[in-house]
């Protein structure tokens, strides 16, 4: 059981830091886009970065969810 447990713990932990990549390399490409006049682009990547970092929070609070739930 414990073994499963650290499994899904360091598959979370990866899909965290996937996600970080994914928004920071998002404003990277945003900033570039900006810099060469093509704003549609940036407004896409930064859709992008904003939807990577949102995803990135949704994930991280679950685990606070069965302790309310038992508290009741």
């Amino acid at each position: 059981m414990s073994n499963m447990m650290r499994d899904s713990q360091i598959m979370a932990q990866t899909k965290d830091e996937n996600l970080g990549y994914m928004s920071d390399m998002a404003l990277e490409l945003a900033q570039m886009a900006d810099d060469s006049g093509l704003t549609t682009l940036a407004y896409l990547f930064r859709m992008a970065a904003l939807e990577a970092s949102t995803a990135d929070s949704v994930l991280a609070e679950p685990d606070e969810l069965p302790q309310q739930m038992t508290s009741h």
